[in-house]
């Protein structure tokens, strides 16, 4: 690693899952001699997952990277304005400006945009149709892992989609973002808007919204890019 490059990782997951996950770029990142910790969100609420993700801030010998996937772009958003925090990456995930949510931010999908298989809040939480998580959210990966994550899913609450971000630390904080060209939970074209509007450095992979399962080394190769503040 380069002198001025970062060495601590800390991964935050998104909505409907779980830290574990990040299983396969957390080997990576440690084979290629990165510190990484791993938040559990309790995805209860966005004030509580960025305490959650503070605390394993807290942690950190040293200035770490951020790095959100899905709903947790909107925890890193937020939870990015501590002080040890140096970069975001942003992993097919939500890039809320400030007084926006990922509720806001869905609210008016562009036509003929995949509508995600969201299910009735069941008292104050969201679940994706099981029958219908491997195509939505995880179609590149294998029919037993899609499985397992279809029948593990974290229940998401209401307001958590619903927290605004008060001060988004993309502003401040130089931010790398990855997007997902095959992803049918958050439509492309909106994860290109919010990466512009960072003015993050983006790149581009052919996966699922699961890209970070099912193409482990595209995320780290752009987390590695961000360790080393390169474009």
């Amino acid at each position: 690693m380069k002198a001025n490059s970062v060495k601590n990782v800390v991964l935050v997951h998104g909505g409907f899952v779980d830290g574990s996950g990040w299983q396969k770029v957390y080997n990576l990142l440690k084979k290629d001699g990165f510190n990484v910790a791993i938040v559990q969100n309790p995805t209860t609420s966005l004030a509580d997952d960025v305490a959650a993700t503070k605390q394993v801030l807290s942690q950190q010998n040293g200035p770490a990277i951020l790095v959100g996937h899905s709903y947790g772009g909107a925890v890193i958003s937020e939870a990015g304005n501590d002080p040890k925090v140096e970069r975001l990456v942003y992993i097919t995930a939500f890039a809320p400006d400030a007084g926006e949510s990922v509720q806001s931010l869905i609210a008016n999908p562009p036509p003929g945009a995949p509508v995600p298989p969201i299910l009735p809040p069941q008292n104050g939480f969201l679940f994706l149709d099981r029958a219908k998580f491997a195509e939505s959210f995880a179609a590149d990966v294998s029919p037993e892992d899609a499985s397992f994550m279809a029948d593990s899913q974290v229940p998401w609450s209401v307001d958590a989609l619903a927290g605004a971000v008060t001060v988004p630390a993309w502003k401040t904080k130089p931010s790398w973002y990855l997007i997902a060209t095959d992803d049918k939970m958050i439509p492309p074209p909106a994860q290109r808007q919010m990466a512009q509007r960072a003015g993050a450095t983006v790149a581009d992979v052919a996966g699922s919204h699961a890209v970070y399962v099912s193409q482990p080394q595209a995320v780290v190769d752009l987390i590695k890019r961000a360790a080393e503040g390169g474009e």
